[in-house]
């Protein structure tokens, strides 16, 4: 396990889902289910579209995000 102030296991998942544009399901803290890919990042928020359309997403509100495919993030 690696620590370090510029990079971390959340910034290199939520870019390479954003990347690849991978499909994935975010559930919320409220039990709200979201599908889509994230297509946009930032410091407190992410961009989810699916079908055309977009919702903005704010990290706080995030329980859990499952990609629909497996993700292997491997250290450079």
């Amino acid at each position: 396990m690696t620590t370090s102030s510029t990079s971390n296991l959340e910034d290199a998942f939520l870019s390479h889902v954003c990347d690849q544009k991978m499909p994935l399901t975010i559930f919320l803290v409220n039990g709200v289910k979201l599908q889509g890919s994230i297509t946009w990042i930032d410091v407190n928020s992410m961009l989810l579209s699916r079908d055309g359309h977009s919702q903005l997403v704010y990290k706080h509100a995030i329980s859990t995000i499952m990609p629909n495919n497996p993700v292997e993030i491997a250290e450079a």
